[in-house]
């Protein structure tokens, strides 16, 4: 980024832009999800945040937005294969506590993600990369926003469930 914002300005083609872009993504997205790997970092914000306060809402982005398409994705692309899927949710009751516990790191590091994306998409409108800032903040939202209305989404559902155990 440093060195992006010294050629302030400079005119990249389409390719490059959104090589930068995705890029950006990645990396931001990838430092939170390493970090959120060794470490409780869900526990940075309180527990109230993952309560779900209005879940009509969250079930009207989640329909509106095509959320359940992306899960479809994630469900083939990745999460598809049993062992994948075990270390969220291994069937048993107890695996409900942390299959929550999953949701909530998983949407820590998208949520922060998606913030620290948002500035960085900021800063490059600053600095008159108008693509780039467009297409960082599209990925951002597809890479990040859905994935968080995803998890608390799960949340929603699995609720009454976790509150037993």
């Amino acid at each position: 980024m440093e060195n992006l914002m010294s050629s302030s300005g400079q005119n990249f083609n389409w390719f490059i832009d959104l090589l930068f872009a995705c890029f950006i993504n990645l990396f931001a997205t990838g430092v939170f999800a390493l970090v959120g790997f060794g470490f409780p970092t869900h526990r940075l914000l309180p527990n109230k945040y993952y309560s779900i306060k209005n879940p009509t809402l969250i079930a009207t982005l989640y329909r509106m937005l095509g959320v359940e398409v992306f899960r479809k994705f994630l469900m083939f692309f990745f999460w598809g294969k049993e062992k994948n899927r075990k270390k969220y949710f291994n069937g048993t009751r107890s695996g409900i506590q942390n299959f929550v516990h999953q949701t909530k790191q998983s949407e820590f590091g998208h949520l922060a993600a998606l913030i620290a994306i948002g500035v960085l998409s900021i800063i490059l409108i600053s600095h008159e990369y108008y693509l780039m800032a467009v297409l960082a903040t599209g990925i951002n939202f597809i890479g990040n926003f859905y994935p968080v209305i995803l998890q608390r989404h799960h949340r929603m559902r699995l609720g009454k469930f976790a509150e037993m155990n």
